[in-house]
């Protein structure tokens, strides 16, 4: 599978109705919003975006009927982290939100527990979306907007709720990561948050279910955020797409011999072809076309925004190694492409020209700003600090934007403490473990097999010091040595 080199016009990208709909202020119907959150679906994993394996059809659809987004990246290589940017406009790194809710978490001052067998201690994080900040549901809710979550939500328990932060209904959101309760992805679900439907009911479905439901019952204006719990562990799929993905892997000999490939000190998967997985994401696929179909019925498809996009990328080293990234390198947990690259879809009613992709640069801190432009409401720096509308930038391109990424923490998945910078076709990796600094050219190396810094130097400094410099400006917590440790040259993380 090869990235395709894809570019973008502003003519071609987004049509003239964006000076009129969004810029001159004249009265029109307010906009709905729907944005769509897989769970550790990877960059590659959507037909439109290169899978020869996993079926897609009504995402492929919603490409064709909007924008597709091929440089669009997660604020962080797990799950919460990304969530908290979106819900806030600001970096994990700003707001200490840096790895998922659950991991490792040391006490400031506290001595490290010697279980703890590993070289750095990881920065200690804040384990819930911080109260104080105002979120993208409750800037919609102060312009009279409906708000509705489904899902995964993983920002905290009691008291950092969805509702506590917005939200006006919560189905299914709570401080778990995964569907582990009941019978996991089918009904009992064990969830306090999301009764039980009928038995076997599958849980994609049912959160679509939910959400057409709300759509179809507001007069408002609305902010629908789906968030799949699809297509995280466990694995497990449905019976009947189960079995149609392994006889299409029999049908294209999808042979399990040479699947896997050096990724110390992991293997990463190098080719798409587990059968479960594939079962995960055409369910969720099936579920996404509930919604949009269901927006068609209710005659509102044609007032809503539609945001599709993913929280990190595919597993593909750990838990399975359910899916591959390639040709990206690694998946989840690393600060590599195939970690943080995510397939993204835009659709702006009578503003986005559908069948078009665009290469601008793009992270998840983003969807704060765009959200409230595209809806034609003020757009306001101190509530999205690090946002940048993508409408904005379609209207004057930054091509020396600088995106960052800070991770102080240990990837189940075998990456390691690590921050990063992309500014252009530049990417800098500063490990804090054995690596130390990487540089790649993202256009000439997708795949980040040839490290630059020692032969490009001057580009290497350059880098680093915009990286420095946005560390010391978010006061970003690292890692520090365990004094405790005794692992030596062998330690493999």
């Amino acid at each position: 599978m090869k990235l395709k080199k894809l570019s973008f016009s502003l003519g071609l990208v987004f049509s003239c109705a964006l000076s009129v709909a969004v810029s001159s202020g004249q009265e029109a119907k307010e906009k709905n919003v729907l944005f769509i959150f897989a769970d550790d679906l990877g960059y590659t994993d959507l037909g439109c975006f290169g899978s020869s394996f996993y079926e897609t059809p009504h995402l492929d659809a919603l490409a064709k009927d909007g924008v597709k987004f091929t440089n669009a990246y997660a604020a962080c290589p797990v799950c919460s982290p990304t969530r908290s940017s979106l819900m806030t406009g600001r970096y994990p790194a700003r707001t200490k939100n840096t790895d998922y809710f659950g991991a490792f978490n040391p006490k400031p001052g506290k001595p490290v527990p010697k279980k703890w067998k590993k070289p750095l201690v990881p920065a200690h994080y804040i384990d819930r979306l911080p109260a104080a900040l105002t979120t993208l549901p409750e800037a919609l809710k102060k312009h009279g907007y409906a708000t509705f979550f489904a899902g995964k939500w993983h920002l905290g328990g009691e008291g950092s709720l969805p509702t506590d932060h917005g939200f006006d209904i919560n189905k299914g959101g709570f401080h778990r990561g995964g569907p582990y309760g009941g019978k996991k992805y089918f009904s009992p679900y064990g969830n306090p948050y999301l009764k039980d439907g009928t038995d076997g009911e599958h849980l994609p479905d049912r959160l679509a279910t939910e959400t057409v439901k709300f759509m179809n019952s507001t007069d408002k204006p609305f902010f629908a955020l789906l968030s799949f719990y699809s297509v995280h562990t466990p694995l497990i799929g449905r019976e009947d797409l189960v079995k149609k993905y392994k006889k299409k892997a029999k049908d294209l000999n999808l042979k399990k011999n040479k699947i896997f490939q050096p990724e110390f000190p992991r293997k990463v998967r190098a080719k798409q072809n587990h059968v479960i997985y594939g079962a995960m994401v055409e369910a969720m696929d099936e579920a996404v076309g509930k919604v949009i179909q269901g927006l068609k019925d209710s005659g509102k498809y044609d007032d809503t925004i539609i945001i599709f996009f993913s929280d990190n990328g595919g597993l593909s080293t750990s838990e399975g190694s359910p899916t591959s990234n390639f040709p990206l390198r690694a998946g989840k947990g690393w600060m590599y492409e195939g970690g943080i690259r995510e397939p993204m879809i835009l659709r702006v009613p009578g503003v986005t020209k559908p069948g078009t992709s665009s290469e601008m640069l793009v992270t998840s801190t983003d969807f704060f700003p765009t959200i409230l432009e595209a809806c034609g409401k003020n757009v306001q720096p101190k509530d999205h600090l690090d946002g940048k509308s993508v409408i904005a930038q379609m209207k004057t391109p930054q091509t020396d934007r600088a995106l960052f990424w800070h991770y102080p923490h240990w990837g189940n998945q075998g990456g390691i403490p690590s921050s990063a910078v992309r500014v252009g076709d530049w990417k800098l990796i500063k490990f804090y473990y054995k690596k130390g600094v990487e540089l790649y050219n993202l256009k000439e190396d997708p795949s980040e097999k040839n490290d630059l810094a020692m032969t490009e130097k001057a580009k290497t400094q350059e880098l680093l010091t915009i990286l420095e410099k946005y560390m010391e400006e978010t006061k970003a917590v690292l890692p520090t040595k365990n004094e405790n440790f005794k692992g030596g040259k062998n330690f493999r993380w």
